[in-house]
């Protein structure tokens, strides 16, 4: 009981004393993948499903991996009207097509194929009038079945006897792998892969019976596959993040005040009084308020003059804490940068 008095006591104490609290802010970042401007019109196609050279090991696979009959076709299916879904949803594009007839397969089931030609590419754009591909390159299903013997009672006319219930339960792994083809400038804008487990159970008289009730799985996977194509079309998309930023709230009474401010939402409020600390005598309190007025410049998106007061609290005070901050704010500039150019079209 002692410690644990003590213990509650240093951390009331250090709960106290600390001198910055947290603000979360909600920062737009960049899609991970660019779009060129030019590229309006975009076609999808499936080259995941294997090519008739390499059938007799993919079936060897399947058989031992229990997978069922045509489970990658269709769940391949899904994925490629999911992107295509999300894609038109967005509005980024002015058509999305997903070209069925067009007839590309895999050489090497369950990874990446090499790129495909860019003669290949020029040709299915010029006669379908696209300006860039999505190709879902890779979709697999890899699945591992464990089994287990459970003691149970089972009940009968003449009493409870002991009997043995057969467990199996399956952890499936469907991946999925996608290129982005932009034929114009010869480039490959994204090659990127996504894996999704799924866990299914059955139980039964016999491990044969266990088996066999966790065997119907196609539409599970096909869920999977087309939740992956739709996460797959958010890599083009910005994204909010919500970050947090140390201000500080002790130094003075101004500090106290802001504190009570900020709290209530009026950082305006707040940075008046920080602002007047900036020329405050004291270093260390100078450098405090510098590096406050930096957070309120960010929160109001200002982030040229946030890096501006965060260079004076640590090159003129030594504030330790701003000179992260200012990488902080610098990468920031970076993205943004990003993000506008992909915002401009």
């Amino acid at each position: 009981m002692r410690v644990l008095i003590f213990i509650l006591g240093v951390t009331i104490c250090f709960c106290s004393c600390r001198s910055t609290n947290l603000v979360y802010i909600s920062v737009l970042k960049p899609a991970p993948v660019t779009i060129p401007t030019y590229i309006k019109n975009v076609g999808v196609v499936n080259r995941s499903l294997v090519s008739d050279a390499n059938k007799a090991v993919d079936v060897v696979d399947k058989v031992f991996s229990m997978e069922g009959v045509n489970l990658d076709k269709e769940g391949s299916n899904a994925t490629i009207i999911g992107v295509t879904d999300e894609l038109f949803k967005n509005n980024r594009f002015t058509n999305v097509t997903a070209f069925n007839s067009i007839d590309l397969r895999t050489t090497v089931p369950g990874l990446f194929s090499a790129p495909l030609p860019w003669e290949t590419i020029n040709q299915i754009c010029r006669d379908n009038k696209v300006d860039a591909l999505f190709v879902l390159e890779l979709f697999d299903t890899d699945s591992k079945v464990s089994y287990a013997a459970v003691p149970i009672t089972i009940k009968t006319p003449l009493g409870n006897i002991p009997g043995i219930e057969h467990h199996a339960n399956m952890l499936t792994t469907v991946k999925t792998g996608w290129r982005i083809y932009d034929p114009a400038g010869k480039n490959i804008l994204d090659e990127y892969s996504i894996a999704r487990d799924i866990t299914f159970s059955g139980k039964g008289i016999n491990p044969v019976a266990a088996a066999g009730a966790i065997l119907d799985r196609k539409e599970a996977v096909k869920e999977v596959g087309s939740k992956a194509g739709k996460d797959y079309a958010l890599r083009i998309i910005p994204y909010w993040i919500r970050v947090s930023r140390d201000y500080y709230v002790k130094g003075t009474d101004n500090f106290t005040i802001a504190k009570r401010k900020a709290q209530t939402g009026n950082w305006n409020g707040a940075a008046e009084l920080w602002k007047r600390e900036t020329n405050n005598t004291s270093v260390k309190i100078s450098g405090r308020a510098c590096y406050n007025m930096a957070i309120i410049c960010e929160i109001n998106g200002d982030l040229d003059k946030a890096i501006e007061w965060a260079q004076k609290s640590y090159e003129n005070c030594n504030n330790r804490l701003a000179l992260n901050y200012i990488r902080i704010l610098k990468n920031r500039k970076v993205s943004d940068g990003v993000l506008k150019d992909q915002q401009s079209e």
